[in-house]
């Protein structure tokens, strides 16, 4: 098989940028996307990726993004959904404006991402969306993005069926708390996994025949035994005192 063709969403830092790493060391062509175009040339020139700046949940940004990969490679084998935020608040404190823009970036995305790249993909392309365990135990104060996660997996499950036909396949990665920035905000503490076996689980998931459906796969962190990683305690928790 010639090399295999990537555009990764959320490239410029945190799973997307890991991702990108571990697909450039694995062979892949590796392209990042992200919004902010100065940050993600830096990224992208320290993993020895190529790069392309645009927004996720704006279609005509990111047909202009998948455009670009066409033109460069001709084609896109894999396409991981990295892109995300944690934002929102308790129903009562938010505004609908907030709501619309976690739903926006972490859900609409999925459709835009989707809709863009598929063109481009042939039997034996992949989807990989990064989804998060809030879309099975939605927590409090977290409604717009346990709704925008809940609603991804929701997506994912549909478009895997409506794209099998075509040989493509689709999977969702759903993560517990992972050591990012994203989650500095969170008032308790709480294991967490790394970056790097996040991006090594999405590397695996693109090695599985295309024959096989996996729809999901959870991944978290233990919480017992000797192989459980110390409580991270994020700023948040820190100034409530809960460390």
């Amino acid at each position: 098989m010639s090399q295999r063709v990537a555009l990764v969403t959320g490239g410029s830092s945190g799973i997307g940028l890991e991702v990108g790493r571990q697909l450039q060391a694995a062979g892949y062509a590796v392209v990042l996307t992200a919004r902010r175009s100065d940050i993600l040339q830096q990224s992208a020139e320290s993993i020895g990726a190529s790069w392309a700046a645009g927004d996720a949940s704006d279609a005509e940004s990111f047909v202009r993004v998948v455009g670009s990969v066409n033109e460069e490679f001709g084609r896109i084998d894999l396409v991981v959904h990295a892109a995300g935020t944690m934002g929102g608040t308790f129903v009562r404190k938010e505004t609908l404006d907030e709501f619309n823009r976690i739903l926006a970036i972490n859900l609409s995305s999925a459709f835009v991402v989707a809709n863009s790249a598929l063109p481009y993909m042939g039997p034996g392309a992949k989807f990989v969306f990064v989804s998060s365990s809030s879309s099975h135990q939605p927590h409090p104060g977290r409604s717009a993005y346990s709704a925008s996660k809940a609603g991804l997996n929701a997506f994912a499950a549909a478009f895997a069926k409506e794209v099998e036909r075509d040989g493509i396949g689709v999977h969702v990665l759903t993560v517990g708390p992972v050591r990012t920035p994203m989650i500095e905000d969170v008032r308790f503490p709480m294991h967490t996994l790394g970056v790097e076996e996040v991006a090594a689980a999405i590397v695996w998931l693109d090695t599985i025949p295309g024959n096989v459906r996996l729809p999901e796969v959870q991944l978290s962190s233990v919480e017992d035994g000797p192989m459980a990683p110390e409580l991270f305690v994020p700023e948040a928790a820190k100034k409530l005192g809960r460390s």
